[in-house]
């Protein structure tokens, strides 16, 4: 009876006399998990075991707490005294300087640039440009792709025709090219009307607002794609056939029943779409169409440390950090995808 007892408890992965203990193992995870928790645990708990993406979510998060506080930081600065008032002077990201080219030390982190001015409030303002580009650009994705996808998975038939048609037409158009058509014919059109050369703010901000249309018409077409691949496996499900049966209406059974069930699918596309936005404004900042002098991006960091490459002497610190946060940006945001990704595809887990 011992022996029985021994040999079941091996089957199910147990140690035989281990009392009220068990060892679990690696294999039986994931049906714990099904039978314990609800979709959005399971994910979590896989997410957690992701350790690449965890570390890019620690990143991410901790590079947005840098770009929100460190310009509170130099406002906050000025009232602790005149050291506070010099703090606050030496790392404005528009302070110029006799410190051109200064190396990196203690006093500036990143270095110095052309002009004297701190390289590292540049890169922390530089950001707040770059990821807000990015971050409307994944809003205007979330709106208009999920709206226009799951309109066209739902109702079907020609609707559905003649939405992806037009989804198609502009994924012929070279993406790129698209967007840099789009702000030099539209920008140099609104800069010469007479409200925006009478408006000061308009003046400054039109380029920036260009680059949220410009980036924003192309940023939700795979969205769409998705979106319209996943309503049309689920509108033929059990539960929206139940509803529908009840009386709910097609926008009632799309927003109860069919868009929270793609949700998993939706976040993981966002996290993708942010980066490969930041990396188009950045591209074009770097060409001189995005955001242009004063202003800085990570963009126009990186293209003023390339004007100062020259035979004599090479400042790498004016590429290598605003390039390094860039890069290690776009890592982390991909990082963070994939892991959501891999935390809500059920399938082989």
């Amino acid at each position: 009876m011992n022996d029985e007892n021994s040999r079941v408890t091996k089957v199910e992965g147990r140690e035989p006399e281990t009392g009220s203990m068990e060892t679990i193992l690696p294999s039986t995870l994931d049906s714990r998990l099904s039978t314990n928790y609800g979709p959005g645990k399971q994910a979590w708990q896989r997410f957690k075991r992701n350790h690449a993406a965890v570390i890019s979510a620690w990143y991410v998060a901790v590079l947005l707490a840098l770009v929100i506080i460190w310009p509170i930081t130099l406002k906050v600065a000025g009232s602790f005294g005149p050291s506070g008032v010099a703090f606050a002077k030496i790392h404005n990201p528009d302070h110029l300087s006799n410190a051109q080219f200064a190396a990196p030390d203690a006093q500036h982190w990143f270095g110095t640039d052309v002009h004297g001015r701190d390289l590292f409030s540049r890169v922390m303002y530089g950001a707040q440009i770059s990821l807000l580009v990015g971050f409307v650009g994944a809003v205007v994705s979330l709106v208009i792709g999920v709206l226009w996808g799951a309109i066209a998975g739902y109702v079907g038939g020609r609707v559905d025709s003649a939405l992806m048609r037009i989804v198609d037409i502009l994924y012929s158009l070279p993406t790129i090219i698209f967007v840099i058509v789009l702000l030099t014919t539209l920008g140099a059109l609104l800069k010469a009307s007479p409200f925006v050369q009478q408006s000061a703010f308009w003046g400054k901000e039109m380029q920036i607002l260009l680059l949220f249309v410009g980036l924003g018409a192309v940023s939700w077409l795979t969205m769409a794609r998705i979106v319209r691949g996943q309503v049309l496996s689920l509108r033929t499900r059990a539960f929206v056939e139940a509803s529908r049966s009840l009386g709910a209406g097609p926008a009632r059974i799309l927003a109860r029943h069919i868009i929270p069930n793609i949700f998993g699918v939706v976040i993981t596309y966002i996290a993708l779409t942010v980066p490969a936005i930041v990396l188009y404004e950045s591209f074009l900042s770097y060409l001189g169409l995005g955001v242009q002098p004063p202003m800085a991006s990570w963009g126009t960091l990186i293209a003023e440390g390339v004007s100062q490459i020259n035979p004599i002497r090479i400042y790498w610190w004016l590429i290598a950090f605003p390039g390094g946060v860039l890069v290690t940006t776009l890592l982390a945001f991909n990082f963070l995808g994939d892991g959501l990704r891999d935390a809500w595809d059920v399938k082989g887990k």
